[in-house]
Protein backbone atom coordinates (compact mmCIF):
# COMPACT_ATOMS: atom_id res chain seq x y z
CA UNK A 1 0.00 0.00 0.00
CA UNK A 2 1.12 3.60 -0.83
CA UNK A 3 0.14 5.51 1.89
CA UNK A 4 0.26 9.11 -0.21
CA UNK A 5 -2.07 7.33 -2.45
CA UNK A 6 -5.00 7.07 0.10
CA UNK A 7 -8.02 9.85 -0.85
CA UNK A 8 -7.54 11.81 2.30
CA UNK A 9 -4.05 11.94 2.06
CA UNK A 10 -3.81 12.58 -1.64
CA UNK A 11 -6.28 15.43 -1.02
CA UNK A 12 -4.17 17.41 1.37
CA UNK A 13 -1.28 16.87 -1.19
CA UNK A 14 0.69 14.50 1.07
CA UNK A 15 3.97 13.55 -0.90
CA UNK A 16 7.11 11.44 -0.44
CA UNK A 17 9.74 12.96 1.06
CA UNK A 18 12.77 14.15 -0.97
CA UNK A 19 14.91 15.08 1.81
CA UNK A 20 17.56 12.40 3.29
CA UNK A 21 16.03 10.37 6.60
CA UNK A 22 12.79 11.49 5.84
CA UNK A 23 9.94 10.07 5.12
CA UNK A 24 6.82 12.07 3.91
CA UNK A 25 6.55 16.11 2.70
CA UNK A 26 3.68 18.12 2.81
CA UNK A 27 4.41 21.37 0.12
CA UNK A 28 4.50 25.01 0.75
CA UNK A 29 1.04 26.43 0.32
CA UNK A 30 -1.34 29.41 1.53
CA UNK A 31 -3.69 26.79 1.59
CA UNK A 32 -2.01 25.02 4.09
CA UNK A 33 -1.72 28.22 6.76
CA UNK A 34 -3.82 29.57 9.45
CA UNK A 35 -4.50 32.31 10.60
CA UNK A 36 -1.12 33.95 11.93
CA UNK A 37 -0.01 33.03 8.71
CA UNK A 38 1.72 29.77 9.55
CA UNK A 39 0.99 25.68 8.84
CA UNK A 40 -2.32 24.77 10.66
CA UNK A 41 -2.32 22.57 12.99
CA UNK A 42 -4.33 20.24 11.65
CA UNK A 43 -2.10 19.94 8.60
CA UNK A 44 0.90 19.11 10.76
CA UNK A 45 -1.06 16.52 12.33
CA UNK A 46 -2.46 14.71 9.33
CA UNK A 47 1.31 14.70 8.12
CA UNK A 48 2.44 13.12 11.61
CA UNK A 49 -0.54 10.24 11.42
CA UNK A 50 0.58 9.46 7.80
CA UNK A 51 4.53 9.11 8.35
CA UNK A 52 3.73 7.31 11.35
CA UNK A 53 1.26 5.16 8.83
CA UNK A 54 4.08 4.52 6.37
CA UNK A 55 6.93 3.68 8.85
CA UNK A 56 4.51 0.93 10.26
CA UNK A 57 4.13 -0.72 6.92
CA UNK A 58 7.29 -0.43 6.13
CA UNK A 59 8.05 -2.00 9.42
CA UNK A 60 5.15 -5.08 9.46
CA UNK A 61 6.49 -5.72 5.44
CA UNK A 62 4.79 -9.49 4.30
CA UNK A 63 1.95 -8.93 7.40
CA UNK A 64 0.80 -5.50 5.52
CA UNK A 65 -1.86 -6.72 3.30
CA UNK A 66 -3.29 -8.93 5.78
CA UNK A 67 -3.92 -6.46 8.51
CA UNK A 68 -6.03 -3.51 9.45
CA UNK A 69 -4.25 -0.92 11.47
CA UNK A 70 -6.21 1.92 12.97
CA UNK A 71 -5.16 5.03 15.11
CA UNK A 72 -6.04 4.40 18.85
CA UNK A 73 -4.04 7.28 20.65
CA UNK A 74 -3.06 10.62 19.17
CA UNK A 75 0.03 13.02 21.06
CA UNK A 76 1.45 15.96 20.06
CA UNK A 77 3.44 18.97 21.13
CA UNK A 78 3.86 21.89 19.21
CA UNK A 79 7.78 22.79 19.27
CA UNK A 80 7.52 25.89 16.85
CA UNK A 81 5.62 27.61 14.29
CA UNK A 82 6.31 26.04 10.64
CA UNK A 83 6.51 28.32 7.58
CA UNK A 84 6.70 26.32 3.94
CA UNK A 85 6.78 23.24 3.01
CA UNK A 86 7.12 20.23 5.91
CA UNK A 87 8.59 17.16 5.96
CA UNK A 88 8.62 14.31 8.67
CA UNK A 89 10.77 11.16 10.22
CA UNK A 90 9.33 8.72 12.27
CA UNK A 91 10.92 5.73 14.37
CA UNK A 92 10.17 2.25 15.51
CA UNK A 93 12.55 0.57 17.64
CA UNK A 94 13.60 -2.91 16.65
CA UNK A 95 12.32 -4.44 19.97
CA UNK A 96 8.64 -3.06 19.61
CA UNK A 97 8.56 -3.98 15.76
CA UNK A 98 9.79 -7.74 17.02
CA UNK A 99 7.04 -7.41 19.69
CA UNK A 100 4.54 -6.40 17.29
CA UNK A 101 5.01 -9.27 14.59
CA UNK A 102 5.38 -11.53 17.78
CA UNK A 103 1.84 -10.83 19.26
CA UNK A 104 0.54 -10.47 15.77
CA UNK A 105 1.83 -14.04 14.98
CA UNK A 106 0.42 -15.68 18.19
CA UNK A 107 -2.49 -13.50 19.13
CA UNK A 108 -3.65 -12.05 15.93
CA UNK A 109 -3.22 -8.44 16.82
CA UNK A 110 -0.53 -6.04 18.82
CA UNK A 111 -0.88 -2.21 19.17
CA UNK A 112 2.52 -0.37 18.52
CA UNK A 113 3.93 3.38 19.25
CA UNK A 114 5.39 5.50 16.92
CA UNK A 115 7.44 8.53 17.17
CA UNK A 116 6.96 11.35 14.70
CA UNK A 117 9.23 14.42 14.06
CA UNK A 118 7.91 17.29 11.92
CA UNK A 119 10.35 20.31 10.38
CA UNK A 120 9.40 22.99 8.08
CA UNK A 121 11.81 24.39 5.50
CA UNK A 122 14.17 26.37 7.67
CA UNK A 123 14.36 23.20 9.20
CA UNK A 124 12.88 24.02 12.40
CA UNK A 125 11.74 21.27 14.43
CA UNK A 126 8.02 21.85 14.55
CA UNK A 127 6.10 19.13 16.00
CA UNK A 128 6.80 15.83 17.95
CA UNK A 129 4.09 12.97 17.98
CA UNK A 130 3.33 9.38 19.28
CA UNK A 131 1.42 7.68 17.22
CA UNK A 132 -0.14 4.24 18.97
CA UNK A 133 -2.13 2.40 16.55
CA UNK A 134 -3.68 -1.18 16.79
CA UNK A 135 -3.40 -3.80 14.29
CA UNK A 136 -5.86 -7.00 14.14
CA UNK A 137 -5.29 -9.73 11.44
CA UNK A 138 -8.13 -10.04 9.37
Amino acid sequence: MDITKLPFNQFIGVEHSQRESFVLSLPAGDHYTNHLGTVHAGALMALAEATSGEVLLRAIGHFAETIVPVVRRFECKFRKPATGSITARAAISDSARDQLLSDISTKRRGSIEITVDIHDEADLHCLSATVEWFIAQR
